[in-house]
């Protein structure tokens, strides 16, 4: 497409995304998917936590690292028998940088689902960050395709979330072709999944954030520039 500059790229028929069972983590919650790229370039404690900066990636490290000392993983629905396929890549969107998520999304054999996704803590012991400060995500992203609108999904997860496929999940709709900010207020975020269905939403612990394209079957093309958190002042 003429509208996309390729600037780095996770996925493609090489490397196809993770497989993971309709999960918000890799195995054991662990994140697999872009870490045979390279080696993160700073120490990380050359990085500014990103509750401490608000920024959770502006895109100004290497793809597939985060300006706030982690990195963008991809999974799909494949090892639970899904079908989704998909890629992951740094490119220019509209004139814009951006991380670009793009796929397709089956529903055969109980699948349905493309997903990006970072941890957000810098301190592997810690393993959250403490947001509770902040009053929500708010994100820059754009969608290429064939309808007026489409709906994507902000996945986080926290200790309460005690299985994988567990999460908090919000969604968003953004028209076609236009970069739009799209603010999620921590009330709009609804639990999925043991654990996290079953206690309310708590932004003091967070280990993990995630754009998903799931449930319906699409060719997913959605770019993702600046994300951060937000205040009301």
């Amino acid at each position: 497409m003429a509208f996309l500059r390729k600037k780095g790229k996770v996925g493609g028929s090489a490397n196809q995304f993770t497989k993971s069972m309709g999960v918000d983590e890799g195995p054991v919650g662990k994140s697999t998917g872009a870490s045979s790229v390279q080696s993160i370039r700073k120490a990380k404690s050359a990085f500014q936590k990103c509750t401490d900066s608000g920024i959770i990636d502006d895109l100004s490290e290497p793809f597939p690292f985060t300006s706030s000392g982690n990195q963008w993983s991809a999974f799909t629905d494949t090892v639970m028998g899904g079908k989704s396929s998909g890629s992951m890549s740094r490119e220019t969107v509209n004139g814009q940088v951006a991380n670009v998520l793009r796929g397709k999304v089956s529903l055969a054999n109980n699948g349905g689902f493309v997903q990006m996704a970072t941890n957000l803590a810098l301190d592997p012991v810690s393993d959250t960050v403490d947001a509770s400060d902040y009053d929500g995500i708010e994100l820059d992203v754009i969608y290429q395709g064939d309808e007026e609108t489409s709906s994507f999904n902000v996945h986080l997860r926290n200790p309460a979330c005690t299985r994988q496929f567990s999460s908090y999940r919000a969604t968003f709709e953004i028209p076609v072709n236009t970069w739009t900010k799209i603010r999620l207020p921590w009330s709009e975020f609804a639990g999925y999944g043991p654990g996290s269905e079953t206690t309310p939403f708590d932004a003091k612990a967070l280990r993990r954030i995630g754009l998903v394209s799931i449930g319906k079957e699409m060719n997913v093309c959605l770019g993702l520039g600046e994300i951060r958190f937000y205040s009301v002042i």
